[in-house]
């Protein structure tokens, strides 16, 4: 099945560039690009595309507010693409938030090229959360100076078994899901079965989001592994 995405960036080099490099892969198809959020939003709604890579830093409407409304749509829209964010190691603020708005990663700009085809695969998959050392690193970074642990979240976390509990743990630290399952000693079917456990339980759209939410609950203290 062909991957539709959508491009959105500022820079016009940028935007030409990601479409020639995806439109060459038999599997991905470059159905539209917009310069800024807003655009972004309008293009993605009539294409309906199953990925939109957006930058976070544009005028008019940036990527973060774009994203939050492409995942949150109003009543009537029931389309929802996966969103990956193209960011840069110094808006760390705006790559926890926009993880926290439901997006399923990112991708550093200046990331290889194989990187950047994987990663568009990655997330219309939704088998894994890109890039997880620097996911991690990075919402580290922001949870330090949110040390409080949210009630709500910590809630939630009681619904789960401990297994799914244990489950929550790895995926935070970045694991896909054969290496939980070889960890665990266990099949990987069965991995993905307390996956969707998960994800059903936390009201979570992927695992990016399991990622969070295992940080806000303080199941995962910054700066410190299981």
């Amino acid at each position: 099945m062909t991957i539709r995405v959508v491009i959105v960036d500022d820079q016009d080099m940028v935007r030409s560039g990601f479409a020639a490099l995806l439109s060459a892969q038999s599997d991905i198809d470059v159905v539209g690009e917009a310069p800024n959020g807003r655009l972004g939003i309008e293009v993605s709604r009539s294409t309906h595309p199953d990925v939109v890579l957006m930058d976070v830093r544009m005028p008019e409407m940036d990527g973060l507010e774009a994203a939050r409304r492409l995942l949150d749509p109003p009543p009537g829209v029931v389309h929802r693409p996966k969103v990956l964010m193209l960011t840069t190691f110094d808006i760390d603020d705006y790559v926890y938030a926009a993880l926290h708005a439901g997006a399923s990663g990112f991708l550093l700009k200046d990331a290889p090229v194989t990187e950047l085809v994987q990663a568009v695969r990655v997330i219309a998959a939704g088998e894994a959360l890109l890039a997880p050392s620097v996911t991690r690193r990075l919402i580290e970074d922001v949870a330090r100076r949110r040390p409080a642990p949210s009630r709500g979240a910590q809630v939630r976390l009681n619904a789960l078994t401990p297994r799914e509990a244990e489950v929550l743990l790895l995926v935070a630290q970045g694991l896909s899901n054969r290496e939980i399952a070889a960890g665990l000693v266990v099949a990987e079917q069965t991995v993905k079965t307390h996956m969707s456990r998960l994800l059903a339980k936390l009201g979570a759209r992927d695992r990016a989001q399991l990622v969070v939410i295992s940080y806000e609950s303080g199941l995962v203290a910054p700066g410190r592994s299981a």
